[in-house]
């Protein structure tokens, strides 16, 4: 497995992954309803692509084939992180987590934040991760539960910033 930067023509691929990622993972911690709140329509598929070109983020690839991806901003803002729900516990999430610590590394980062889905907060405490607070965010007329995490970046930390 692999990492490299989005490119165009990724789009389709990654709106797969994102849903199969809230159909298949997020499943376990939220309602069908939530589900359908939180994913995206196939009419909401052309906005959609336009945030993630935005977003700019890395994908992950086993072969060819897209299986993940996860952005940061220069703020430290991870505002996408999703694996593909056809491909859970594969280290394809250590992998995209990894790539991010680096890149927060060369951007000179401090420190790391993103609001987390119930499904991936015990992967973000894994790296180091901790619940700063616990939000309620109404898509489609539900609350979706997460938590804002946040981690510190410092000197001497793993490079992986993966805990032992």
């Amino acid at each position: 497995m692999r990492t490299r930067r989005f490119q165009a023509g990724d789009e389709s691929a990654l709106f797969r992954v994102h849903r199969s990622a809230i159909e298949s993972i997020a499943s376990r911690d939220y309602s069908p309803e939530q589900i359908r709140a939180w994913m995206p329509t196939f009419e909401e598929r052309d906005a959609w692509a336009q945030r993630v070109r935005a977003l700019a983020p890395f994908v992950a690839l086993d072969g060819e084939e897209v299986v993940g991806y996860a952005d940061l901003q220069a703020d430290g803002l991870i505002d996408h992180f999703f694996v593909s729900g056809h491909h859970p516990r594969r280290g394809i999430g250590a992998l995209l987590m990894r790539r991010l610590h680096e890149e927060a590394a060369a951007l000179g980062l401090q420190a790391l934040h993103a609001h987390v889905s119930l499904s991936a907060e015990a992967f973000f405490r894994r790296f180091g991760f901790e619940v700063v607070e616990r939000r309620l965010p109404v898509r489609r007329g539900l609350a979706l539960p997460n938590a804002l995490m946040r981690k510190r970046l410092g000197v001497g930390e793993h490079p992986t910033g993966e805990r032992p």
